[in-house]
This record gives structure tokens, C-alpha cells and sequence, in this order.
């Protein structure tokens, strides 16, 4: 056996002695009859009569490649995601506002609140921003404090998916899931930014990691743990973290080793758990008077539950989201402007391809084949568990992200990134290890008896093993079948799934492999299947990048040839194998992976040197076509037929990673609406402060804007971004700052977080996100006013919602009427503290 053989075929520890089930119990119930109860360990006396020539060893270790080999993985990840962090400056300066703000005060922190003086938290719960907030109390407000911490989080996801994948499936299948997913550009994205999804990504595959240990040994502890975890999950991104729920609980009802109702029990116990987690800072919010606590933004009636189920629940799905942006969408069509297009093809569409779906197709293949390859496997097959597990994920959220008619944005999608990197890694992994039997199927095999143990010729030769010992585990096995006897247990194990050899059928067929005689398949018929699936889904891929390069032509043209020239002849060869001389069966791999995360690593690594500012960033270069990252049409008209006002969003250049010219804010905008203009033009509307927008800016590549903590100029504020303040501005603004409790207050928070984060002091967000939250109400905005509490308005800001409160525009209406209006660099202020008739 050569090298690259060993390093692919190397099965997975065993489950820790300490924590195998008893023989007994109720495990027993469930147990097929032919052999020991589900999950129980066999020991050596049984081991060695249903092995033949089966010897105690002392337990396996990983081979001394894996180390090094993870620890390049990680510190390859970490550079990745670190280099060059500071350039994105604020990031989504909607949440580093509120970062800041829960690093000055208690309250602000646990609410997760805009500003430090609580008039209106973040639309979403607030876990998200509790580490990024400990880091800048400890380090000080700056975007390496806010930043680094979602970094580490994506090394910390990498690492525990490899340590997830690596139980059941080997170091080999770890890696390469790991490596998949620091590569997807998408990952690389979210893990250098600061919204929620990275530490939901996290939460999320530590459940994974519990839900396997609790299969292996229906361990209570364990179960309820998941739901522990995806409790916090909720309180980082509400019920996003809901959507692995009935995969988890799924496989573990599937494939726990115990009896039905004692499985039943421990998921309620898990539901309690999740209760409990997500439970209690929902109940407090709920049960403190909303006049202690600040205003829940993205409700209408200052509610958590609320926002839970409609604005951040249903909403979604359905596109009924008061108070969101732009008009919603109904079930069955487009989505609303943040939308796109619905539909099977959403994944792989212009906008969102790029993101995730450079190996979604080889995932869904390889997913196939293996459960094809499992067949009639045992309930508590592993094999089979784990493709159920990341199988599930997949296409439970990916089908939920393909027809949800609310809003969505394309980085969503990085919730997908850890089942695609697991579906390749297990897959490539199983199939490589059938693929072997084409070289190694046994001669004679006798219907009805286990294959003897002995030298078996794998591919290259390995005669001079010592009999029935694998050359690259050190199990007793059956080299064509993965059969073993695992010497960590002394168990009869199968190497691919963990199955002990007695929950196979009683003809002696093995579960994992069908190899032994009397099984439904041969083991030639497995082996040719495995080699042309594992070619045809290279060749896939490659074509797929071919495909997806295809769509910025400009970016590395070289590339997409060789991606596909390369991935083509790479898939004939794996069919050819075993004819290969030994020596290049390496290169031949080498090559084949190059050509798979050729494609989505350039993406990472344009992603990382590229700096990404506003609320909707995107991965990768600009792209043709469509909607996002480099796209737009002419005329602000978005994929869906909605146009924006001036040709672009309000005071910028066009969406994030857009570049094309802004034109002027006059036509399209409701009366009514906030003024302020796109690049340079005028915005006077009746009732509301105008303003006039100067150095609107034009996006670059990946949703990049210029100045990272901002853009310089005024008049609008953004929707999607901030604004950074010029110098006499910060300084107006800065002025007797300690007499007020909010030293501004402008319309929406994007438009509010520029100032706030520049001066270091609050300023009121009106009407939340949006500026379509009843938070504040006219009455209540003047009572601010009266009692001195507010020094300045702003100009500028909010958008046009889909219903929701008129209020931030009943306020700006009664500022302009009430006070005078000064410009200060473009941007018209009025002094609250004054009673100048405007």
C-alpha cells in the first residue's frame, strides 16, 4: 500500500473506552438478535470468533502526519482570516455601534443596544455582540478589537469540524472537510466580519460535534448539550439556528444505540435545554417594563416575540416583513429588493453561486453515493448517520434559502459551508476506500463465513505485513472490505462506520462494505461505482468552476482553463488507478484537488485582500450579470425590477461592490421621504431636512467602499452603510457633548453608527434600522427635546419600508418646520437646543 493510500484509507479512533454503553440495558431491546446490543462493546473472547486470527492490541493512535497536518490547516485558516483585518475598518458599522455601546455600558451590552444611552437595540438578539464587546472593553475601541475575535471563531469552526468529521470518517476526511470550508469564499467573508453569522456557524457545528457523540453512545449529557447549543445559536441569530433542529433530533432518533422511547425522552430533554438557553433573555426582555429597557428594533410593538416570528421569523420565509425595505414578496415568486429570484437554481444564480457553490454539486453527489453505498446498513449504522447528519443540514437550509420570499442576502449562505466541506470530505474518503476493492477483491469467497484473515495484495503490494494486520492502521482486517476488529476495543468494528461486525445481516454480509460472500453487491460492482461517482464528481466541480470563473472573465483568466483541463483529465485518471504506477497515484490526487479549491481559494484570497464595508458584503470580484457583488443595472435597477432612487442607493454609488454612478436623489423619492441625495445632486422634499450629498463614492470590488470606516460627505445617510463626518462636523457635534444624553439624533442606524462611532458619544438611531420602528414617537422625541437631552438632528438617513411607523418622518417633519437649519460640509444640521424658527 503506497502512501497517499494510507493517508486516505486511515479509519477513525474508536469512541473513548470511558464512555462505551454497558452490554445491557435497555439497548437490549432494539439489538438485533444475531449478535450484542446496539453500540455495546464485544469483547475480545467474541472479537476473536467472529475474526478469526483477531489479536488484542494496544489502542491506535492517529498516524504522525495529522498533527502537522491540522496544525498547517489552522495556521493557514488564522493568516487567511487575520491578514489585513484593519483595512475593513468598521466593517458593518451597524453593529460595531453597538459593539461600542456595550463596551461603555452594562445594559447596552446585555440588550444589545445601538447606543450606550438605550434608545433602541439592533434587530437582532444580542450573543453576537457580547464577545466582540469584551474585546474592546479589553483592548480598546478599534477594528482589530472588534474584528480578531470573529476571525478566531472561523479557525475555532474549522477545527471542530475536523474533529467531527475525523470520528467517524478518519484524519483524512477531517481535513479535507476543514480545508473546504476556510477555502469557501463565503467563510472567508463572514469570519473577517462582524455580523452574526460567524459565531452561529460555530454554535452550529459544535452541535454537530455533540449530536455525534451522542449517537455513538446515547449519552443523555450529550443530546441535551445540542440543545443548549442551538439555544444560543437562537440568541446569536434567532431562528436560523432553528433550521438543523430536525436534522439533529432526526439522526439522533435514527441512530442512537437505545431503546425508541428512551430516545424520545432524552430529545425532549435536549428540547428543554434548548428552552432554557434561548429561554431566559427572551423571558427577562419580555418581562422588564418596556419603559427600563430600550426599544426592541425591528418590531412594531417594541416586542421580542414579535420580532422572533415575524420581522426575523416567518417574515422571512413568506416576505411579509413589516417595516422591512422596499415591498415584500409573497410565497412563490421573487423575493423584495434584497431578495433576488426564487427558486430551485437560487444557490448556484449570479449573486449567490459565487459565495457557496463551487463544490455544492460534488457534495450533493458524493452525498448520494454514500447513502447508495450504505444500503441496508443497521439503524445505528454511523456511516449512514453522519451523511444524514451533514445531508440534512444541507438541504434542509439550503432549500429554505432557495424559496424564502423575505429578505435574504447572499452571505446567508455561509451557514451552508460546513456541510458542503463534510459531504466532501466523508465522500471523497468512502468512495476512495471502495475504490480500492477493484484491486483487492477477494478470490474465492465462501458464502455464508467471515473472509479469514491473512495477507490480502492491496494496490501496490503489501505482502510482507504481518497476517490479517493493515499496513496503514495496524487493525486486523480484511483489506479488500474494511472489515476489522478494532484493537483500541477489541470490538469487531467496520471501519468506515463504527458498526461492530454482529449488527450485520446474519448471512455474514458486512453492513458498511457488502464485500463478504452472500452480500447483494459485488464488491467489483462497488468499486467501478465508487471510482467513476468519485471521477464524476471532479469532473463536475472542474466544469462547475469553469463556469463560475466564467462570470468575471477579468479575474485571473488563466485560471479557467487550467481549472478545467486539469480537473477533466484528473477524473479520467481516477478511474484508471489502479493501472497507475504507485508513484503517481500521489500526484494524480494532488492534482485533483488543486483543480477542485483552485477556483473557490482565489475567491477567498481576492475576499481577504480586499477590504468590506456596509451592511451586505459579498465574496470575490466583481461578477457579470445579475445582482451583487460588481453588479447592478443601469438606472438603480436591482434584479427584480425594483429601481432606486437617483440610479444607485441613497448617498453611495450603487449596491455594495457596485460601481457604477449614483446620478442625483431627485426623482423616485416619496413625499415624505428623509432627504438627501446620491453623489452630488440636491434632495429637498417637502417637510424633511434636505441636505446635499457630496463624494458619494462608487463601490469596488466585493462590496468594498471607500475610507473603511465610511464615507466621507453627507446629505443622505445610508440605508446599507455609514457616514464618516469630516472634521468640523465630529468637532460641532463634540461641543458641550457632556450636557446631553445623546449628542445627535438622526434618522435610521447605519446613518447614526458614522457619527456615533467618529465622536465616541451616542446618537439616536430614529426608527431603528429602517427608520420604520415607532421608536421614538413625535411625542416622546419632543419630550427629549424639552427636557435638553438632545443637542443636534441630522439630515438624512432611513429608507422606503415596507409599512411599519411613520414616525421618523413626523419628526423630521417637525424639526425642519420647528428649527434652523445650518450646513456643515454638506450636511444640514439643526440645533435642538435652539428655538429658531426654521
Amino acid at each position: 500500500m503506497d502512501r497517499t493510500e494510507s493517508l486516505l484509507t486511515t479509519p477513525a479512533s474508536p469512541p473513548d473506552a470511558a464512555t462505551a454503553p454497558p452490554s445491557g440495558g435497555p439497548d437490549a431491546a432494539t439489538a438485533p438478535r444475531s449478535g450484542p446490543p446496539d453500540g455495546a462493546t464485544v469483547g475480545p473472547a467474541r472479537s476473536a470468533s467472529v475474526h478469526p486470527g483477531a489479536v488484542d492490541a494496544p489502542p491506535r493512535r492517529d498516524p504522525r502526519w495529522v498533527r502537522p497536518a491540522l496544525a498547517v490547516l489552522l495556521l493557514g485558516t488564522g493568516l487567511l482570516y487575520l491578514w489585513g483585518l484593519g483595512e475593513s475598518g468598521w466593517a458593518n458599522s451597524f453593529y460595531s455601534a453597538a459593539v461600542q455601546a456595550g463596551a461603555e455600558s452594562g445594559k447596552a451590552f446585555f440588550y444589545g443596544s445601538s447606543d450606550a444611552a438605550n434608545s433602541i437595540t439592533v434587530d437582532k438578539t444580542p450573543a453576537s455582540l457580547w464577545l466582540m464587546a469584551l474585546s474592546v472593553r479589553i483592548f480598546g475601541l478599534n477594528s482589530w478589537a472588534i474584528l480578531v475575535p470573529q476571525a478566531l471563531l472561523g479557525v475555532a469552526s474549522v477545527g471542530v469540524l475536523f474533529a467531527t468529521v475525523r470520528r467517524w470518517y478518519g484524519p483524512a476526511a477531517g481535513l479535507i472537510a476543514g480545508t473546504v470550508l476556510a477555502l469557501t469564499p463565503v467563510a472567508t467573508l463572514m469570519f473577517r466580519f462582524n455580523n452574526p453569522d460567524a459565531l452561529l456557524v460555530l454554535l452550529l457545528v459544535l452541535g454537530a460535534y455533540a449530536t455525534v457523540r451522542a449517537v455513538e453512545t446515547a449519552s443523555t449529557r450529550w443530546i441535551v448539550l445540542v440543545g443548549v447549543l442551538v439555544g444560543f445559536g437562537f440568541l446569536t441569530k434567532m431562528l436560523q439556528a432553528f433550521l438543523v433542529i430536525p436534522v439533529f433530533a432526526g439522526v439522533y432518533l435514527l441512530a442512537a444505540p437505545t431503546g425508541f422511547w428512551r430516545r424520545i425522552r432524552q430529545l425532549l430533554l435536549a428540547g428543554l435545554g434548548l428552552i432554557v438557553a434561548a429561554g431566559w433573555w427572551v423571558a427577562t426582555v419580555e418581562l422588564v417594563p418596556a419603559s427600563a429597557r430600550p426599544y426592541i428594533g425591528g418590531s412594531q410593538q417594541n416586542s421580542i416575540l414579535e420580532l422572533t416570528l415575524g420581522y426575523n421569523g416567518l417574515g422571512r420565509i413568506t416576505g411579509d416583513e413589516e417595516g422591512s425595505v422596499g415591498g415584500g414578496a409573497r410565497m412563490g415568486g421573487g423575493g423584495g429588493p434584497f431578495s433576488g429570484q426564487t427558486g430551485w437554481l437560487r444557490m448556484f444564480d449570479t449573486e449567490v453561486g459565487g459565495q457557496i457553490s463551487w463544490l455544492l454539486p460534488a457534495a450533493l453527489i458524493l452525498l448520494v453515493a454514500g447513502l447508495v453505498l450504505a444500503g441496508r446498513a443497521a439503524r445505528t449504522d454511523r456511516r449512514r448517520a453522519g451523511l444524514l447528519l451533514w445531508g440534512g443540514w444541507l438541504l434542509v437550509t439550503g432549500l429554505i434559502f432557495s424559496f424564502m420570499s423575505g429578505i435574504f442576502h447572499a452571505y446567508y449562505t455561509v451557514a451552508l459551508a460546513p456541510a458542503v466541506g463534510a459531504l466532501v470530505g466523508i465522500g471523497t474518503v468512502l468512495l476512495w476506500r471502495e475504490r480500492r476493492a477493484l484491486a483487492a477483491e477477494p478470490a474465492t469467497p465462501v458464502t455464508g463465513t467471515a473472509v479469514p484473515a491473512g495477507p490480502v495484495a492491496a494496490p501496490g503490494g503489501d505482502a510482507a505485513t504481518a497476517p490479517g494486520v493493515d499496513s496503514a492502521t495496524g487493525s486486523t482486517a480484511d483489506r479488500a472490505t474494511g472489515s476489522a476488529v478494532d484493537r483500541a476495543t477489541g470490538s469487531a468494528v467496520d471501519r468506515a462506520t463504527g458498526s461492530t461486525a454482529d449488527s450485520a445481516p446474519r448471512s455474514g454480509v458486512d453492513s458498511a462494505t457488502g464485500s463478504v460472500a452472500g452480500g447483494r453487491r459485488s464488491v467489483r460492482w462497488r468499486g467501478w461505482f465508487a471510482a467513476v461517482t468519485l471521477a464524476g464528481a471532479l469532473a463536475v466541480t472542474a466544469w462547475w468552476s469553469w463556469q463560475l470563473l466564467g462570470r468575471s472573465p477579468d479575474f485571473h483568466p488563466w485560471l479557467r482553463p487550467a481549472v478545467l483541463v486539469v480537473g477533466l483529465a484528473v477524473a479520467v485518471l481516477i478511474v484508471l488507478a489502479r493501472r497507475l504506477p504507485r508513484r503517481l497515484v500521489p500526484v494524480v490526487l494532488a492534482l485533483g484537488a488543486s483543480a477542485a479549491l483552485a477556483g473557490p481559494a482565489a475567491y477567498a484570497a481576492q475576499t481577504a485582500g480586499t477590504p468590506h464595508t456596509g451592511s451586505i458584503p459579498s465574496a470575490g470580484p466583481n461578477v457579470q450579470g445579475g445582482f451583487g457583488p460588481g453588479r447592478g443595472g443601469p438606472g438603480g435597477r436591482m434584479g427584480n425590477g425594483m429601481e432606486f432612487p437617483g440610479g444607485g442607493f441613497p448617498g453611495r454609488g450603487g449596491f455594495p461592490g457596485g460601481n457604477r454612478d449614483g446620478g442625483t436623489g431627485q426623482n423616485g423619492l416619496p413625499p415624505g421621504f428623509p432627504g438627501g441625495t446620491a453623489n452630488g445632486g440636491t434632495g429637498q422634499f417637502p417637510g424633511f431636512p434636505g441636505g446635499t450629498g457630496q463624494n458619494g463614492g462608487t463601490g469596488q470590488n466585493g462590496g468594498r467602499t471607500g475610507g473603511g470606516q465610511g464615507r466621507p460627505g453627507g446629505g443622505m445617510g445610508g440605508l446599507l452603510d455609514s457616514r464618516e463626518p469630516s472634521a468640523a462636523l465630529k468637532a460641532l457635534l463634540a461641543a458641550d457633548a457632556d450636557d446631553y444624553t445623546w449628542v445627535a439624533a438622526t434618522v435610521g442606524s447605519n446613518n447614526a453608527s458614522g457619527y456615533q462611532l467618529a465622536t465616541g458619544r451616542p446618537v439616536m438611531a430614529i426608527g431603528g434600522f429602517n427608520g420604520s420602528d415607532p421608536s421614538p414617537t413625535l411625542a416622546q422625541f419632543q419630550a427629549y427635546v424639552a427636557e435638553g437631552k438632545i443637542h443636534y438632528f441630522v439630515g438624512g438617513g432611513g429608507f422606503r419600508a415596507n409599512g411599519g411607523s411613520s414616525a421618523s418622518q413626523e419628526i423630521a417633519a417637525w424639526v425642519t418646520e420647528t428649527f434652523t437649519a445650518q450646513t456643515v460640509d454638506g450636511v444640514t444640521v439643526y440645533d435642538l437646543s435652539s428655538a429658531g424658527e426654521g
